[in-house]
């Protein structure tokens, strides 16, 4: 057995497990304080729900392309000649979190956006406020595709962050 890449495995479940806790929980805490704050999971509104849940599945596609990224930076650190220190992975992560951030704030801006031109005189946030289910589900399916579509992007470009060692080109 290989225990270093034992201890690895641990730490890298360990730390996506926080990760993506952390995250869910203030992503949750952020959309219920700045658009529902009246709102709850209690099941008095679908709408509202149905919304949470696509929003939080959302994320998790974003964390899921995102936390390998994390993941590598600290694999790397530990194969390097040149060791990486702790404040460096810390950095790359909270750059890699960052990121993931910005472009799920980005993806829910433009749902919401795309949503207001296509169904003009129509407040999805009021609508999922008073439980209209069917505007929960076309703002949630919007968003779960642009997800879709744009989730091997930000991939590749948090991996392009990366720092990886220098490799000599023979060709």
């Amino acid at each position: 057995m290989n225990s270093q890449l034992f201890i690895l495995s641990l730490i890298e479940i360990m730390l996506s497990i926080v990760i993506t806790v952390v995250i869910l929980f203030v992503s949750y805490k952020i959309l219920k304080r700045l658009f529902f704050s009246k709102e709850d999971l209690r099941g008095n509104n679908m709408a509202f729900t149905i919304f949470t849940v696509g929003f939080i599945f959302s994320i998790g596609m974003i964390l899921g392309e995102i936390l390998p990224s994390i993941t590598n930076v600290i694999r790397l650190s530990i194969t390097a000649n040149e060791p990486i220190d702790a404040l460096t992975i810390v950095q790359y992560s909270g750059l890699y979190l960052f990121i993931g951030f910005l472009v799920t704030v980005v993806i829910n801006a433009a749902v919401f956006f795309l949503f207001s031109v296509l169904t003009k005189g129509v407040n999805e946030f009021k609508e999922i406020q008073q439980n209209n289910i069917s505007v929960a589900i076309l703002t949630i399916a919007i968003m779960l595709s642009i997800t879709l579509i744009v989730k091997d992007s930000i991939a590749l470009m948090v991996s392009s962050l990366l720092p990886y060692p220098e490799v000599t080109n023979y060709l």
